[in-house]
């Protein structure tokens, strides 16, 4: 299917929606706002255009035709919590190119890693220190987390092809795995997870804080991080169990490297302060979002990073355009009623259910859905609206659907090689057929709804997040 005929497509589903009778007690601006909201969701799975180029073109529209105002369109754009993740993009710029993230990889291999397990077990920490400052899987599983990764299946003799049992399998998957399970505990450490954050906010009015999203996955989190590497390493038994070379070549690398540069000094420093800042924001009373471009401002004033590196930063641009618009969207979709309207809908319908029971539903088939999407933003945009109403409707508490929801549309990402954009980066190393993915893929997306459903539901009862 060619772009046209895909961009064809989005717009008869918006016009579709907008000329359909309007449900009685449903405002008609209402009405039309989900005929544009939804075009553009389409546009974002179908990709007929860029993501942003179908958010400026949905911005554009709920304007011209009179559903929004300009100053109620553009008001998304003064969201602190776009800003967080924007700011978040250039700590992860700091770590790539400073080579701190490098560093702290190489300095624990050289500790913990003579053995293959260990390997991976020190791939999984060095994603789980770096993830609250680089909300982009791509970033840190394709900057940083990868190439560390690809380099040790070299340095074993394990290339795609008759050696790749090696290390190779079991290395370059496990690490795929443990950047979709950072990414999971901590809210800054995928842009999607901070959507789930804001539409929880728009959608029921109540904030899902830094500390609580970490305090809730964390205990969770940490068994995936202890399990899935240890299937794995059942799956694909690595031919070669220890690996006393990795603690050499790691030792050789940090020598390559020489002593910390000022830079990685001062990036160490701001992490540091960064972390506090966040872990005690209740304490303090200082925004996220504004901890974040803090640090930012102190990386720029200090030379960690230049203006020139700021405005290179495309994904973090691309991510404050489109998220600007579409949460936006869905924020107003709740301020005109529907959101209302439709709760009232589906709670009628679940009188006499368990929302334990829905709950775990409307999770399973949450994450299966994912077989059709190549994106987690995507999915988020799509589906958590309508996934969290009908669980929230049925009696479910408001944060534990949404951090299941937000945790859920991160694990996803082990079902399919497209799955995200940090999977093709991985699946493109060769070590992996695509048989070999969906198979396995499928059974760790098992593991993981078990994990969070029958671990992560009574953990965050305990903490009192329901």
């Amino acid at each position: 299917m060619n772009k046209i005929v895909r961009g064809i497509i989005c717009i008869l589903i918006g016009l579709v929606i907008w000329f359909a009778p309007i449900p009685e007690g449903v405002k008609p601006d209402a009405w039309h706002l989900l005929a544009v909201f939804t075009a553009t969701i389409a546009a974002f799975i179908l990709q007929p255009v860029a993501i942003g180029t179908a958010s400026i073109i949905g911005l554009t529209t709920v304007v011209i035709t009179g559903v929004l105002k300009p100053g109620q369109a553009l008001e998304g754009f003064s969201n602190t919590v776009i800003w967080l993740i924007v700011a978040a993009f250039m700590f992860a710029k700091g770590f790539i190119k400073t080579g701190l993230g490098r560093r702290i990889a190489y300095l624990l291999m050289s500790k913990f890693g003579d053995s293959t397990l260990k390997l991976a077990y020190t791939m999984a920490a060095t994603d789980f220190i770096v993830a609250p400052f680089t909300p982009s899987n791509t970033a840190r599983g394709g900057g940083i987390i990868y190439p560390i990764a690809r380099s040790l299946c070299t340095a074993f003799g394990s290339e795609p092809g008759p050696t790749a049992g090696k290390v190779g399998k079991f290395l370059i998957f496990s690490s795929y795995n443990s950047v979709i399970i950072s990414a999971s505990v901590f809210l800054t450490g995928a842009s999607n997870n901070v959507v789930v954050m804001k539409l929880t906010q728009e959608l029921f009015g109540q904030t899902i804080t830094w500390t609580q999203w970490f305090m809730a996955c964390i205990v969770p989190g940490i068994v995936c991080s202890i399990l899935i590497p240890y299937i794995l390493y059942k799956i694909y038994p690595p031919e070669l169990k220890n690996t006393p070379e990795a603690k050499e070549m790691a030792y050789q690398e940090l020598i390559s490297m020489g002593s910390m540069s000022r830079n990685e000094k001062i990036l160490l420093l701001i992490f540091t302060g960064a972390l506090i800042l966040w872990a005690t924001s209740s304490i303090t009373g200082v925004d996220s979002a504004f901890v974040a471009l803090l640090g930012l401002s102190f990386m720029l004033v200090t030379g960690v990073l230049t203006w020139d590196d700021v405005l290179g930063e495309k994904g973090a641009w691309d991510v404050l355009i489109w998220m600007g618009v579409l949460v936006n969207m869905a924020a107003y979709l709740a301020k005109l009623g529907l959101i209302t309207w439709f709760a009232k809908l589906v709670a009628a319908q679940l009188v006499g259910i368990s929302w334990v029971m829905v709950l775990v539903l409307v999770c399973i088939v949450y994450t299966f859905v994912h077989y059709g999407f190549a994106s987690n933003t995507a999915h988020v945009m799509a589906l958590f609206s309508a996934f969290a109403i009908v669980a929230v409707a049925a009696g479910a508490p408001v944060l534990l659907t949404a951090i299941l929801l937000g945790v859920f549309a991160n694990t996803c990402s082990t079902l399919t090689h497209y799955a995200c954009g940090v999977s093709p980066i991985f699946f493109g190393s060769g070590y992996i057929t695509q048989s070999e993915w969906w198979r396995h893929g499928f059974v760790l997306s098992i593991v993981h709804l078990v994990i969070w459903l029958g671990i992560g539901i009574p953990w965050m009862k305990v903490i009192g997040i329901w």
